[in-house]
């Protein structure tokens, strides 16, 4: 990894790196895009013309047909890498994420998307911001996890890790589910509702957003309860402080189902619980330096309407 240099004040959460370099850089693809071989293999290029060793992830390469690279799993890049540049939408942010936070790989987002929050170096930019990223000059971001699993007679019987949120929510079919929602070793509330949705800060501009949960920084330590369309007007969503386990129990309903991102399991059974908490792991971005969050928000929810 590049020697990290004494961060200078930034805002909260952000660190600023001084110049440093990188040595060899992963390239992950969003492979089901049409027609994203010939952009990933010049971001390859560019990245071997300023002097790094360049490997694909085996995904990608398999998916592309990529020749003259090596092809590496997560765990692979972690040990050979110190850098990933992934290319795609948020999404495939998201898949890649989560195998790379285990092994501290800090992560560049160039945005082939539509919305991009977290993939926000636009593709018509990528050769100056990599080349001044490899050349050290970026701001590096940490973005909170979360972890949890499903428990059964008191048996672990799933483990999942987000990046985004865990949802419990109903079958395709079925009417409301009733839950049981305990934080630490409090009864909190039960609840009738499609579902519920605990969200990292991260989460907040994603599916808790659409269901009318609040925007948090991804500066701060908390995690966020939203109820889906919830059948008593009073259960709103509530931030909490993230260092409580959140505890959420199936108490009724038919074809429940535990999503942590993009992992699910379906057919909850009536006594499941989803234990959800804040997980050890964190994930690194690499920001272009000047990057800031709440121009991000300004871009992507259109705040900028209206102002002459």
């Amino acid at each position: 990894m590049p020697l990290q240099a004494p961060c200078r004040s930034v805002p909260y959460g952000v660190m600023v790196r001084m110049p440093s370099r990188f040595r060899h850089a992963a390239i992950v693809g969003k492979y089901q895009a049409h027609g994203i071989r010939p952009l990933l293999e010049e971001i390859a290029h560019y990245l071997v013309d300023l002097g790094l060793d360049v490997s694909f992830e085996a995904a990608t390469a398999l998916n592309i047909g990529v020749a003259g690279y090596d092809a590496l799993t997560p765990a692979e890049m972690g040990r050979q890498c110190d850098l990933a540049v992934v290319v795609g939408g948020d999404g495939t942010m998201l898949g890649i994420a989560r195998e790379l936070a285990r092994q501290n790989l800090p992560l560049v987002g160039i945005n082939q998307g539509r919305l991009g929050f977290i993939t926000d170096v636009p593709v018509a930019q990528f050769r100056e911001t990599l080349q001044s990223m490899v050349a050290g000059d970026y701001e590096e971001e940490h973005r909170t996890m979360i972890e949890g699993g499903v428990w059964r007679d008191g048996e672990r019987i799933f483990d999942g890790l987000s990046m985004n949120e865990v949802v419990v929510s109903r079958g395709a079919t079925a009417s409301m589910v009733e839950l049981r929602v305990d934080i630490g070793d409090e009864f909190v509330a039960n609840l009738r509702a499609d579902g519920l949705i605990v969200a990292s800060p991260t989460g907040s501009t994603a599916y808790a957003l659409s269901a009318g949960g609040p925007i948090m920084h991804p500066g701060i330590g908390g995690l966020l309860l939203v109820p889906i369309a919830s059948h008593t007007l009073s259960n709103r969503p509530i931030v909490l402080p993230d260092h409580n386990e959140i505890r959420i129990e199936v108490v009724a309903g038919r074809d429940a189902s535990a999503n942590f991102d993009m992992q699910s399991l379906a057919s909850l059974l009536h006594g499941d619980q989803v234990r959800v908490r804040r997980s050890a792991h964190k994930v690194r971005f690499l920001h272009p330096r000047g990057w800031s969050y709440y121009a991000t928000l300004r871009r992507k929810l259109r705040w900028y309407e209206g102002v002459v």
